[in-house]
This record gives C-alpha cells, sequence and structure tokens, in this order.
C-alpha cells in the first residue's frame, strides 16, 4: 500500500476474474460491506468467466449493474458463450480486449460515469502464451493517448498470463494512465505500488470465486488432466469462496494514484476492519 497526497480523491475498486455462480454469490455477499468501507464512486469487474466459467451472459451482466456494477471488462474467453453476440453491441458498459482483429463485435474501451465523475476503462490482452493478436503495447498507445485528451482518470485491464508483459505494460502506461491491473492467472499477486509517475500497478488482482478448486475449476479433473495428459473437461467447483480485488483512490485534479490497497477476503473467516 502506498500514499500519495492530494485534493478531491476518486476511488475506484475493481474485482478480479468472477468465476461461475460461487463467485457470482460472492460478489452479491460482499458488495455491500465493500461500498461501506471503501465507499467507491466506480465499481468495475472482470466477467470472462462469470458463465460456469466460459464467458457471460446478458441476464448475469444484467445482474452484475442492478448489484451497482458500473463496468465490465473481458479477456480470452469472452466468446465462450456465444450468447455475448445478441448484446455486446448494445452494452456500453461492458468491453472486450481492443486489440482483437478489427471488426470484432464490441468495443475495447468505455467511459462509464457515477455521481458526475468519470472513468475511462480500457480492456486489452496480451500475446505470451495466448493467441496472437494484435501488439498491446501499440494499441494501449492508440487508445490510451486518444483518452487522455478529455478524460484525466483511465483504468486498464491488462488480460494477460505472462507476469513480465503485465510488468511491461505498468511501465509502459506509467503516468499516462491511472490504474493498470492484470487479471487472468486468479492468482492474485503481492506487488500492489504506486509506479514513480503516478500509475497505480498490481500485477494480478486475482480472482473471485471457489478457493478449494484449482483456479475455481474443479481440483480432480484438473489434476487429472497433469497426470495423465488426456482430455478433459474442467468445471468450476462447488466450495467455499474466496474474493480478491484491489481499490485505489485517485487524484481527482490530475488523475495520479495516491493509494492503493488490494483486498483478500474468505468465506468463513476473518474479514477486513
Amino acid at each position: 500500500m502506498q500514499f500519495r497526497l492530494g485534493g478531491i480523491k476518486i476511488n475506484v475498486l475493481f474485482i478480479g476474474d468472477i468465476v461461475g455462480n460461487v463467485g457470482r454469490k460472492a460478489l452479491r455477499e460482499n458488495l455491500p460491506f465493500l461500498k461501506e468501507k471503501f465507499k467507491p464512486h466506480f465499481i468495475i469487474v472482470n466477467g470472462e468467466n462469470a458463465a460456469a466459467g466460459r464467458g457471460i451472459t446478458g441476464a448475469i451482466a444484467r445482474e452484475f449493474f442492478d448489484w451497482g456494477v458500473h463496468g465490465i471488462t473481458m479477456g480470452n474467453h469472452t466468446w465462450d458463450n456465444k450468447e455475448i453476440f445478441e448484446f455486446i453491441d448494445d452494452e456500453p458498459r461492458m468491453i472486450r480486449p481492443a486489440n482483437f482483429p478489427p471488426g470484432t463485435p464490441g468495443q475495447g474501451y468505455t467511459v462509464v460515469r457515477s455521481g458526475g465523475k468519470e472513468l475511462a476503462i480500457v480492456n486489452l490482452q496480451g500475446r505470451t502464451f495466448l493467441p496472437a493478436i494484435d501488439c498491446p503495447f501499440r494499441v494501449a498507445d492508440e487508445i490510451v493517448d486518444e483518452l487522455r485528451r478529455k478524460h484525466k482518470h483511465i483504468l486498464v485491464d491488462f488480460h494477460a498470463e505472462a507476469t513480465s508483459e503485465k510488468i511491461a505494460m505498468g511501465w509502459h502506461l506509467d503516468g499516462r494512465a491511472s490504474i493498470v491491473v492484470g487479471t487472468h492467472t486468479h492468482v492474485q499477486s503481492n506487488d500492489d505500488t504506486i509506479l514513480p509517475q503516478g500509475t497505480a500497478y498490481q500485477t494480478d488482482v486475482g480472482m473471485v470465486g471457489p478457493w478449494e478448486g484449482i483456479l475455481g475449476m474443479e481440483r480432480e479433473a484438473v489434476l487429472r488432466k497433469f497426470k495423465t495428459q488426456l482430455p478433459v473437461r474442467f468445471q468450476v467447483d462447488n466450495g467455499k469462496w474466496h474474493f480478491h480485488a484491489v481499490c485505489v483512490e485517485l487524484n481527482d485534479e490530475d488523475g495520479k494514484a495516491r493509494k492503493i490497497e488490494k483486498i483478500r477476503l474468505k468465506e468463513g473467516e476473518w474479514r477486513m476492519n
């Protein structure tokens, strides 16, 4: 956790990959507590695993918005639930990676508004150990530099596998984006920090979903895959949840981060004060 002094603040709560029914249950149960504790102006979630671990549906997206979520980011599982093609072009609060090929449905960035304040959100996907798509660094330059002409507060969700690629993106956007956070690995990293030019950074925010499985999936199936190398269908575990997120306090005057705090909750155990 780090602090910077400054004027009026904007609080942004970013919640890691929500996995299946257990993840949605955890989100519903914990949002009232988190709203009370952190007083977020904006709540953003990664929803690419929300529908049984594979994509998202329109009903789930509407449910999130009804609970107070302002924006949904996605990732490499964006298209896993085919229902998304029915609503992604009509839902401005949900974005998919901006470096998907030209002509892909949906949009890669948006601006959400709450209480007279604005937050620009950008979604990017890494290329290391993931499908080869457009360069996320070049696309980040194009989008972030354009957004900065009108918006001071910019959040980038970099959905990527490699730690090095995520760290590189943090340094690449330091001073240009207010927040750069990683998603995809479902394992919360312990490197939440504020970079020298005022960008709040964390390599991976983590996940919201079953903690007794493996990355949210039933562990026996995952173990069988590793031990036999045979085809196995992964399913979301139904055990107890854990909840990973990060809250960032931004200076309303210049958009720079002045505080970052990671959040870790586990069902049935001690909660944050």
